[in-house]
């Protein structure tokens, strides 16, 4: 029984300490943005992914970079209305 206390104790401390992990409210939305915004982020500090993509789409490191930050501001569109409950 204390292992288990410990556990989510240690789980409770890292979805406080970090945004990404989630907790039980997350939803599938949040969830999915965290995901975009991490990934988009990645691209953008990785030198080399940065340039694969500008080569690829056949645009320059600028405007990728440009394109990848708009992204992050909403990457999964506009929140979804929440339902309240009675």
């Amino acid at each position: 029984m204390g292992d288990r206390y410990n556990i989510h104790s240690q789980l409770e401390h890292l979805q406080s300490k970090y945004i990404g992990t989630g907790h039980a409210d997350t939803t599938k939305w949040e969830w999915a943005s965290n995901i975009h915004r991490d990934t988009y982020a990645s691209y953008l500090g990785h030198f080399d992914l940065l340039n694969h993509i500008a080569l690829c789409e056949n645009e320059s490191k600028a405007r990728v970079r440009f394109q990848l930050l708009k992204k992050m501001i909403q990457p999964c569109g506009p929140p979804h209305e929440k339902m309240e409950e009675n």
